[in-house]
């Protein structure tokens, strides 16, 4: 099943995404899904991300590839860092880059979807907390991120987590392809049985860390192939069995 969240009249609503057909559903889908008897067009709305996340907790090297990319020794523990609320944009919204910055990039990931509040949760149990996942892009003023020593900066500013275009509650999280395109040319191509961590690993540490809430996002981690992008790009994050989360570069400003 595909969620979406998408504003048409105004209004704000979550559906279930079939073909071009949307079926509305009642309330928020996180703690039951009601199918509505509301039916809209995929080319009669606006899509939105498709989760509000109160925070979204993200891995900085999660994958064996782009360990190996950077040189870098694989981590003892899973490496998390914080973005804000704020960053979050959804598909075919703009990337801004910010003038403080020479060197933005893409960093294509699959992002898990949190369905009900966990906290202390076990591996075996972990699955049990998540809604679905999503594509997402944490985007990175690299350039800042290496001048800081710490990222909140870098991967902290307006519109640089972009998530989208659904939620899908059918995916094994473990073999999927994950791709990213620049201006049509791939750039990034892995498959998620190279996560160093795994996504029930990922839950019970991150659980044992934090309380995640219905809406949070888990960033798995970016594999080899990261690198920059300027405005007037067109970056495309392609997973399989999800779709395609594409959005533009523009100046900031």
């Amino acid at each position: 099943m595909k969620i979406i969240r998408f504003a048409i009249d105004n209004k704000v609503k979550y559906g279930i995404l079939e073909g071009e057909s949307i079926q509305a559903i009642e309330d928020k889908p996180f703690r039951y899904i009601k199918p509505s008897d509301h039916y809209y067009q995929l080319s009669e709305v606006k899509l939105l991300s498709p989760c509000t996340p109160s925070k979204i907790v993200a891995l900085g090297l999660n994958y064996h590839s782009h360990a190996k990319e950077i040189n870098a020794p694989l981590p003892n523990a899973p490496l998390i860092f914080l973005k804000p609320s704020t960053a979050v944009i959804g598909p075919e919204e703009n990337i801004s880059y910010p003038s403080s910055s020479h060197r933005v990039d893409y960093e294509g990931e699959l992002g898990i979807v949190i369905k009900k509040p966990v906290w202390l949760v076990s591996e075996k149990d972990a699955l049990d907390y998540v809604l679905g996942y999503t594509c997402f892009n944490d985007i990175t003023a690299r350039d800042l991120q290496y001048h800081d020593k710490q990222w909140t900066r870098a991967k902290g500013f307006d519109t640089f987590a972009a998530v989208g275009p659904c939620i899908e509650t059918e995916l094994d999280p473990g073999n999927v392809v994950l791709e990213t395109y620049l201006n049509g040319e791939l750039k990034q191509q892995a498959n998620t049985s190279d996560l160093i961590y795994s996504v029930p690993e990922l839950i019970n540490f991150i659980s044992h860390v934090m309380t995640l809430l219905p809406g949070d996002i888990i960033a798995t981690g970016t594999p080899s192939g990261i690198g920059p992008m300027y405005p007037g790009n067109t970056v495309e994050i392609k997973i399989e069995g999800i779709g395609t989360l594409r959005n533009y570069v523009v100046s900031n400003g």
